[in-house]
C-alpha cells in the first residue's frame, strides 16, 4: 500500500505506506494521500450510552442493550449488536423489543452519562482550545498548527487520543478526519464503531455524488420530497444545481448544493450558542386527568431549572409539550413576567396551559422548555409586580444545596410527592 500510512493499535507512520503494520503486525491501518495534512476531525463515541453500562457491567458486553424509558418510551440508545437486529436511536420501544426480545433495558442514567463525557471532552481539549461540542457525546475539533506542539501531525495525535479514551474512560470513539467540518462528520460515519477515516477535497463531490440527497445533514423527509419531485434524488444531481436553479428550493438551496458538493466553510466554534433548553418524560400509562399531569410536571420543571442554572441560563417563558396517545403533539407557549430560573415560577407559567389542554384527551408524554434563553445573572431578583421571587428563589437554592448533600430524597415539594421522577 502506498502513500501515508498510520497504525492506529501503535501509531506506527511514515509517508511510503503498509498493509500490516511493520512494528506490530497489527492491522488497524488508516492510509489516505492525505492523511498527514488535514486538521479538522469530528470525534463521535460509539453508542455512547450503552458503551458507558456495558463498560459498568461486564455481563452485558455480548448482549443486545437498550437504553430507553419503558415500554411506551422510545429508544434513547442502542448498542451494536441491538443494532444488527434492525433497532435504531428513537424507536419506539415495543418495535425495539419485537426486533430485539432477548435486549436488555436499562433506564439512563444521564449523571453517569455526563460525567464520562466530560472526560472525554477533557481528553479533547487536551489537544486544541478549539473544540465545538455538538452534544455529550460528540464534537468537533480543530488541530491546525498543532503538529509543533504534539510533536505529530493531527493525524497521529487523533489515533493517540481514541486509545486514551478507550483506556481512560471505557468507551470507544470514532474519528472522521477531514478538510472541512461537513466532510469529516460524513467520514466519523463511515467505519463505526471504533473507526477512523479520511476524505479529502479532490474526492469529496465523487465519493458524495451517488449518496441518496437524505444523507446531507439539513435535509429532511420534507425537503427530500421536494427534491425528489424535481427529479433530484443523490447528491450527484443536487450538487451540480447552479445558484439559481438551487435556489428555486429556498434560501438554503444554494448552500445545500454547495454542501452536496462537499463544500463547507464553517469555522470550528469552541463558543457554541444554546439555542434551547428543555426536558420531558414518556408515562408508563396514558394520563387524563389535571391532577395526574401536575405531578410529572413539577418534576420537570425541577429539572428544567437545574438545566438553566447549569448552562448560565434563566428562561424568559415557557413551551409546554403534551403528545397525546395517538401520538399528535401540541404545543403552548407563555411569557414570564421576568426572567427566572426557579421552579415554582416555571410551574405557575405552565400549570395554566396544562388546565386548558387537559380536556380529557389521553396523553402519553409531556414536557416543559425555556420560550426564550436569557441571561441567568440578575434573574428571579424581584419587583413590585413579584415582590416574593427572591424567597422563592433562596428557598430553591437551600433545598438543592440539602439534595446535594444528602441525596435526592432528602427534601421535596409537596407537589412532587408520589410522582415519578423523570428520566
Amino acid at each position: 500500500m502506498t502513500g501515508p500510512a498510520l497504525c492506529r493499535d501503535c501509531l506506527h507512520h511514515d509517508g511510503a505506506g503498509f498493509a500490516a503494520c511493520p512494528s506490530c503486525g497489527g492491522w488497524r491501518v488508516v492510509a489516505h494521500r492525505s492523511l498527514f495534512d488535514l486538521s479538522i476531525a469530528h470525534v463521535d463515541c460509539d453508542a455512547f450510552y450503552a458503551s458507558v453500562e456495558k463498560r459498568d457491567d461486564p455481563s452485558l458486553r455480548a448482549r443486545p442493550v437498550l437504553i430507553g424509558g419503558g415500554k411506551r418510551g422510545v429508544v434513547a440508545a442502542a448498542c451494536y449488536v441491538a443494532r444488527t437486529r434492525g433497532v435504531r436511536s428513537a424507536m419506539p420501544m415495543y418495535k425495539a423489543l419485537a426486533a430485539c426480545p432477548d435486549a436488555v433495558v436499562i433506564k439512563p442514567n444521564m449523571a453517569k452519562y455526563v460525567a464520562a463525557g466530560r472526560q472525554v471532552r477533557a481528553l479533547m481539549e487536551a489537544l486544541t482550545p478549539l473544540v465545538q461540542p455538538l452534544s455529550i457525546d460528540e464534537a468537533v475539533l480543530d488541530l491546525s498548527g498543532t503538529a509543533a506542539l504534539h510533536g505529530a501531525p493531527p493525524a497521529v495525535v487523533l489515533a493517540r487520543f481514541a486509545l486514551a479514551v478507550e483506556r481512560e474512560v471505557g468507551v470507544t470513539v470514532s474519528v472522521g478526519l477531514a478538510a472541512n467540518r461537513l466532510l469529516a462528520k460524513l467520514a466519523a460515519g463511515r467505519d463505526k464503531p471504533r473507526g477512523f477515516a479520511v476524505i479529502d477535497v479532490a474526492e469529496a463531490r465523487a465519493l458524495l455524488a451517488p449518496e441518496p440527497v437524505r444523507m446531507l445533514p439539513g435535509i429532511g423527509p420534507a425537503m427530500a420530497r421536494r427534491l425528489a419531485t424535481a427529479g433530484i434524488v443523490t447528491l450527484g444531481q443536487l450538487g451540480s444545481l447552479d445558484a439559481r436553479a438551487a435556489a428555486r428550493f429556498g434560501e438554503d438551496g444554494p448552500a445545500l448544493a454547495a454542501r452536496a458538493r462537499g463544500e463547507d466553510s464553517r469555522p470550528v466554534d469552541p463558543v457554541r450558542e444554546t439555542k434551547s433548553i428543555s426536558a420531558e418524560t414518556t408515562f408508563d400509562a396514558d394520563l387524563r386527568e389535571v391532577a395526574a399531569l401536575e405531578q410529572p410536571l413539577w418534576r420537570l420543571c425541577e429539572k428544567l431549572a437545574r438545566r438553566l442554572a447549569a448552562a448560565g441560563f434563566a428562561a424568559g417563558g415557557v413551551v409546554l409539550k403534551l403528545k397525546t396517545a395517538d401520538f399528535a403533539t401540541r404545543t403552548r407557549q407563555a411569557r414570564l413576567p421576568a426572567p427566572s430560573a426557579v421552579p415554582e415560577t416555571l410551574f405557575a407559567a405552565a400549570r395554566p396551559l396544562l388546565a386548558k389542554e387537559a380536556d380529557g384527551t389521553a396523553f402519553r408524554l409531556i414536557g416543559i422548555g425555556a420560550a426564550s434563553l436569557l441571561p441567568g445573572q440578575g434573574a428571579d431578583a424581584g419587583d413590585l409586580a413579584d415582590p416574593d421571587a427572591p424567597k422563592r428563589a433562596a428557598r430553591w437554592q437551600a433545598m438543592e444545596a440539602l439534595r446535594k448533600k444528602f441525596g435526592d430524597g432528602a427534601v421535596g415539594s409537596g407537589r412532587g410527592f408520589g410522582a415519578k421522577r423523570p428520566a
